[in-house]
C-alpha cells in the first residue's frame, strides 16, 4: 500500500499536467507589461515627464518583454528553473528600483537610467514566458495551440490579475503598484521553478486529454467571466474593502482549480499507464523498407522536389503510398546512376531549424512583419491606453486596463483553440486564424479613430481579442514551419517585432502627435509652463489610430501570403483533407 501510494506521488509530481499548471500559475504573474497603463501616470506625475518622455520608458518595456536571446541560449543550456530564476531576479531589481526613484526612496536618475531600470524588470518576463512554453510545448507535442494559447492568456490576464490584489491592497500610494509588480511575479517564479521542466509528456497522452483540456478551458472561461463581474461592480457599485477581499480570495480559489487535473490523473485515474504514441513524421518510411533503415536525407530532397503538385491533395494513406513508391524509384535510380542526387540546402518546413536556417526563409520575416504590425499597434494601445482614456473624459484608467488584459486573455484561448480546430479539421494553414484577427484590430482602431460613445470599451474589446490571439497563433505557427528543438530561440526573436512595432506606433507616431494636438490646445489658454501637456478629445489618437488601423489591413495580407505558401505544409503534417 505505502509503495503504491510512493509511486502515485511520484507520479503526481512528474505528471505534465502538473507542470502545466505551474506554469499557468506563473504566467499568470508575468504580465507586468499590461500594467504599465497604469503605472505610467504614476511615473508621469512624479517624475514630471511629458508624453514623448513616457513613450520611451514603454518602448523601453517593450524591449524589455521581447528581447529574450539570453533566455533563449539559457532553456537550451541549462535546466529552465534556471531561467526562472534569473528572470525573477530582473524582475525584483528592476521594477524595485523603480518604485524607489518614484517614492524617492533613491536619487531621482536621467531618462535613459530610468528606461534601462524598465527593460531590465520587464525583461524578466521573457525568462517565464520561455520557461513555460518550452515546457508545453516539449510536454504536449500534439497539442501546442491549446497549450500555447492557454500558457499566454494568462500573461494577459495578469495584468487584471494584480490590479484585483492590488485594489485588496487598497494602498492610499499610488507608487505602491509598482511595488507590488515588483515583488509578486518573482515570488511566485522561485516558488514554483522547479516544477517547470520536460517530464517525457510524449508518453503521457491518455484518452483522457481531451476531457481535461475541456476543463481547464471552463476554468478559463469562469476566471475571465468572474473577472469581468468583479471589475464592473467595482467600477459601477462602491464596495466596502470586505467585499474586495472576499473578491480576491474567491479569485485565488479559481486560480488553484486547474491542479484538480493532475490530482485526478495521478491518484484516482486507472493505474494501467498511459498510451504511448509515436509523431507521424514528414515523410513517411516506405513500407518495403527493412526495420532499423532509414531514406536518405538527400533522397527525402529529391522526394520534396519531384513529387507532383496534386500528390498533397490525396486522403493520408494514399499520399504516403505515392510517396514510398517514388522514394523506391529515386533510390533504385540513384543506385545505377541514372540520377544525380542534389546536395541537400537545409531542412524542409516543419523539420528542426536553427535561428540561422530560419532567418533565409521568406516563411519565417512573413510571419515577422505580421507580427510587427499588427502586434505592434495592439502594444501601442496597451501602452497608452491610461492616456486614451484621459483623453476622452474617464478617470479611471485601471478599469480599461483590466478590460483589455480579459480581453487579450480570452484572444489567446480562442486563438489557440479555433486555430487548432482549423489545422485539425480541416488542415489548413494556421496563419488564416491571424489574418482574421488582424482585421479585427483594424475595426477596433476606427473605434479608437472617432471617439464614438461606448468607443473605450468596443475597442479594448476588439484590440485585446485581436492582439491576445497572435500570441497564440504565432508561436504555434513557428513550431509546425521550423520544429520544436530550437523553439526557444525562434521565439525570442519572433518577439523583437514587439518593440519594434512599438518603437514606430508608440515613441514616433502615437507621442509625437498626442504632444503636438497637446500643445495646440494650449495655446489661446491659461497654462502654466511647469504642469504636464495634457490632451483632450478623441482627436489626441484619431489620426494615430487610422495609421494603425492600415498597418493591420497590411499585416492581413502578409499573413494571407504565408497561408498561401503553406498550405502544403499544413497538408503533409495533419494528413487531412476537408471533406
Amino acid at each position: 500500500m505505502a509503495s503504491t501510494t510512493r509511486e502515485k506521488f511520484a507520479s503526481f509530481i512528474n505528471n505534465r499536467w502538473l507542470v502545466f499548471v505551474a506554469a499557468m500559475w506563473i504566467q499568470s504573474c508575468a504580465g507586468n507589461g499590461y500594467l504599465f497603463g497604469s503605472i505610467s501616470p504614476v511615473i508621469k506625475s512624479s517624475l514630471n515627464y511629458n508624453q514623448k518622455e513616457l513613450a520611451r520608458l514603454g518602448v523601453a518595456k517593450d524591449l524589455g518583454d521581447s528581447v529574450g536571446f539570453i533566455a533563449g541560449s539559457l532553456s537550451e543550456s541549462f535546466p529552465l528553473w534556471v531561467a526562472l530564476l534569473v528572470g525573477a531576479v530582473q524582475n525584483l531589481v528592476g521594477y524595485g528600483w523603480v518604485w524607489l526613484v518614484v517614492t524617492r526612496r533613491a536619487p531621482v536618475l536621467p531618462l535613459w537610467a530610468m528606461c534601462f531600470l524598465i527593460f531590465v524588470g520587464n525583461n524578466g518576463e521573457t525568462y517565464f514566458n520561455t520557461g513555460s512554453l518550452v515546457s508545453g510545448v516539449q510536454n504536449f507535442p500534439k497539442s501546442r495551440g491549446p497549450v500555447v494559447g492557454i500558457l499566454k492568456g494568462f500573461a494577459g490576464l495578469g495584468g487584471a490579475i494584480l490590479s484585483q490584489i492590488y485594489t485588496m491592497i487598497h494602498s492610499p500610494d499610488p507608487a505602491s503598484i509598482i511595488l507590488m509588480v515588483a515583488v509578486a511575479p518573482a515570488v511566485v517564479a522561485v516558488s514554483l521553478m522547479f516544477f517547470i521542466r520536460p517530464v517525457g509528456g510524449h508518453r503521457q497522452i491518455r484518452p483522457t486529454d481531451g476531457a481535461s483540456f475541456t476543463f481547464i478551458y471552463g476554468v478559463c472561461i469562469l476566471l475571465a467571466v468572474y473577472l469581468m463581474a468583479v471589475m464592473l461592480i467595482e467600477d459601477l457599485v462602491v464596495v466596502s474593502h470586505n467585499i474586495v477581499t472576499i473578491f480576491t480570495i474567491v479569485l485565488f480559489v479559481i486560480l488553484v482549480v486547474p491542479v484538480l487535473v493532475p490530482i485526478m490523473t495521478s491518484f484516482f485515474m486507472d493505474s494501467n499507464g498511459p498510451v504511448e504514441t509515436v509523431e507521424e513524421p514528414l515523410v513517411p518510411k516506405r513500407e518495403d523498407q527493412e526495420p532499423g533503415t532509414q531514406t536518405p536525407d538527400l533522397i527525402l530532397s529529391e522526394v520534396e522536389d519531384e513529387k507532383p503538385s496534386d500528390v498533397d491533395l490525396l486522403p493520408a494513406s494514399e499520399r504516403h503510398k505515392r510517396i514510398a513508391q517514388l522514394q523506391a524509384q529515386l533510390m533504385q535510380a540513384a543506385a545505377k546512376g541514372a540520377v544525380r542526387v542534389k546536395g541537400r540546402r537545409g531542412p524542409h518546413r516543419g523539420e528542426d531549424f536553427t535561428l540561422t536556417q530560419a532567418l533565409v526563409k521568406a516563411d519565417f520575416w512573413l510571419i515577422f512583419t505580421s507580427l510587427l504590425l499588427g502586434g505592434g499597434s495592439g502594444l501601442t494601445v496597451i501602452d497608452n491606453l491610461g492616456q486614451m482614456s484621459q483623453s476622452l473624459g474617464y478617470n479611471n484608467t485601471h478599469v480599461f486596463v483590466s478590460m483589455i488584459s480579459i480581453w487579450n486573455f480570452l484572444g489567446r484561448i480562442s486563438g489557440g483553440y479555433f486555430s487548432e480546430l482549423v489545422v485539425r479539421d480541416y488542415a489548413y494553414p494556421r496563419p488564416v486564424a491571424l489574418a482574421v484577427a488582424q482585421v479585427v484590430m483594424a475595426i477596433g482602431n476606427i473605434f479608437f479613430a472617432f471617439g464614438w460613445p461606448g468607443a473605450m470599451y468596443i475597442g479594448t474589446l476588439l484590440i485585446g481579442l485581436g492582439y491576445g490571439a497572435h500570441w497564440a497563433i504565432v508561436p504555434a505557427t513557428a513550431s509546425e514551419l521550423f520544429g520544436l528543438k530550437n523553439f526557444g530561440a525562434l521565439y525570442n526573436f519572433l518577439t523583437l517585432a514587439n518593440p519594434a512595432g512599438s518603437l514606430v506606433f508608440s515613441g514616433m507616431i502615437a507621442s509625437t502627435i498626442y504632444d503636438m494636438e497637446a500643445e495646440r490646445q494650449a495655446h489661446g489658454s491659461v497654462f502654466n509652463p511647469d504642469d504636464v501637456l495634457k490632451c483632450d478629445g478623441y482627436i489626441c489618437y484619431f489620426l494615430t489610430s487610422l495609421i494603425m488601423s492600415g498597418f493591420c489591413i497590411v499585416a492581413c495580407i502578409l499573413s494571407l501570403i504565408l497561408v498561401r505558401r503553406t498550405k502544403t505544409v499544413y497538408t503533409n503534417l495533419y494528413g487531412k483533407t476537408r471533406t
